[in-house]
């Protein structure tokens, strides 16, 4: 048995001004046998599918495997060229390869295409006709609409944010399709969607109640008949018809059973929507550091600062606060900035520079801030990851330059990627513990590293393009009945900022 492995994914923040181009998946984009070679061992979906081949005795034969990190739409032109490529390859390989498994993470969106997956899975099935298998391994931000299940064998998402759990995600749409090759397993899936979407930094699945409500789909899949259950949380920052929470059920040929347990979830998550919209976990910037000051006086470890609206790796709101506040002892790591990391290269290791840094990507980054530091690296800046999040995966900061200000140290970098372990560190011979603060650009993924390293963690609303208030966002495609961006009741965001004191432009009121 031979099994086709392909992958085209990412996470897309429709309001951002830059689209992604082909140049951005290309770095890290791989074809043929390099597909195998560079997934096999790696916390990813494909490195998911390569193993669960391995154990199984089937041969995984590479297509494209081509994903780059959350940004602008993507241009029409990558999503032709990677879409047609899996089509055009899977077509020609039909008769040799036995199924497909594929990673796609669920909320990409183009320029033109509020949808592109479920066009690239309806090409697909269209290609390779109406019984060849096929399997999707997901990101838990997905936006899944309906229709993706009529062309896919199986769907599996994500059980886990931090996505600790790529590569047993991939592993179990690869356990499942091979399954039902083998006739072991008849799979049907059916989907709810219960009107309902979370920002980010709401779907950290450690925190209640979104723990209970992932634990409540884990107890379903002991029922006879059920193989597998997905709560997709989607993705708020995608402009779409799809956005929003999905149950997405797999059972053993019994449809009915399928729908039932998926609307179960879906009315679960419904009935929570409020207590979902954790309000007391955000603090205005200039709260966020006075806090984060008081308590590494005293702390044994590092105070995370997470501003995490920022969707770029670049916004400055608290990079400035706290060179404003003269605070010491500081570490901001991978800020986005190609053109400040050129300086440091041009001025070289040792060199006094000044320069302008991050806050370019949009409008709501926070502008530049002019800082005058000492150039401490400057060089490439690639690492295989080691961290719980990213095991195993290649690391392309591009090039990146360290630079020492005021107290603070600054990683820049020349390609968008964000600081979720402590490997950037790691990289550049330090440790976060050398640190007091540290200021991160993330919306879970960074606790699987830093829960435990952190004395305490403070989460900073900033106006950046991915903020817990959704209100703020010019949203023109959700359809009607989406909590909380065009249900009929009192917004969430009403809600929170009339409770919490804070004003739309992430301030205090006094």
């Amino acid at each position: 048995m031979k099994l086709a492995i392909a992958g085209f994914a990412h996470e897309t923040v429709t309001f951002l001004p830059r689209e992604t181009g082909l140049e951005a998946f290309e770095r890290e984009a791989r074809r043929g046998p390099a597909v195998i070679e560079g997934l096999r061992g790696t916390n990813t979906d494909g490195g998911g599918f390569v193993a669960a081949c391995g154990r199984a005795g089937v041969e995984p034969v590479g297509l494209v495997y081509a994903t780059t990190a959350p940004s602008g739409p993507v241009s029409e032109a990558a999503y032709e060229r990677y879409s047609g490529e899996i089509v055009e390859r899977l077509a020609e390989l039909a008769g040799s390869v036995d199924g497909l498994l594929l990673h796609l993470h669920g909320a990409m969106a183009t320029t033109e295409r509020q949808d592109p997956e479920t066009d690239l899975v309806r090409d697909l099935r269209a290609a390779v006709g109406p019984d060849f298998p096929i399997a999707l391994s997901m990101d838990l931000h997905g936006n899944l609409a309906p229709e993706l299940l009529d062309h896919a064998t199986v769907v599996c998402g994500y059980h886990e944010s931090p996505h600790v759990d790529m590569a047993r995600t991939g592993e179990r749409a690869a356990d499942l399709l091979i399954r039902a090759m083998r006739g072991e397993a008849s799979p049907v899936c059916a989907v709810a969607k219960p009107g309902l979407v979370l920002p980010s930094i709401f779907t950290a699945t450690t925190l209640s109640p979104l723990a209970d409500l992932m634990a409540r789909a884990r107890a379903a899949e002991s029922r006879p008949g059920i193989l597998d259950t997905t709560i997709f949380t989607g993705f708020a920052y995608a402009d779409v018809a799809p956005i929003g929470f999905a149950a997405v059920v797999v059972a053993d040929g019994d449809r009915a059973a399928a729908a039932g347990v998926a609307a179960e979830l879906a009315d679960a998550a419904a009935g929570l929507r409020h207590e979902l919209y954790k309000r007391d976990l955000l603090l205005p910037v200039d709260e966020a550091v006075a806090r984060a000051r008081a308590v590494a006086r005293t702390a044994a470890g590092p105070v995370v600062l997470l501003e995490h609206a920022d969707r770029m790796n670049d916004s400055t709101y608290c990079l400035r606060a706290l060179l404003d506040q003269g605070v010491a002892r500081v570490a901001v790591p991978c800020l986005w900035d190609p053109a400040a990391v050129a300086a440091a290269l041009e001025a070289g290791v040792g060199a006094r520079v000044t320069l302008e840094v991050g806050g370019r990507s949009s409008d709501r980054a926070g502008g530049p801030v002019g800082i005058t530091g000492t150039v401490r690296f400057a060089g490439p800046g690639r690492y295989r990851a080691t961290g719980r999040f990213r095991r195993g995966a290649l690391i392309d900061l591009g090039d990146a330059a360290v630079i020492e200000t005021e107290g603070v140290t600054l990683i820049l970098t020349s390609n968008s990627v964000t600081a979720v372990d402590e490997d950037p560190f790691l990289r550049f011979g330090m440790r976060a513990s050398d640190f007091d603060i540290i200021v991160l650009r993330s919306k879970t993924h960074f606790r699987a590293a830093y829960e435990p390293l952190a004395a305490e963690i403070l989460i900073v609303e900033t106006p950046d393009w991915g903020p817990a208030d959704l209100g703020t966002l010019p949203y023109r495609n959700v359809p009607p009945g989406v909590f909380p961006i065009t249900a009929s009741e009192k917004k969430v965001s009403d809600t929170f900022f009339s409770s919490s004191g804070l004003r739309r432009d992430g301030v205090r009121r006094r």
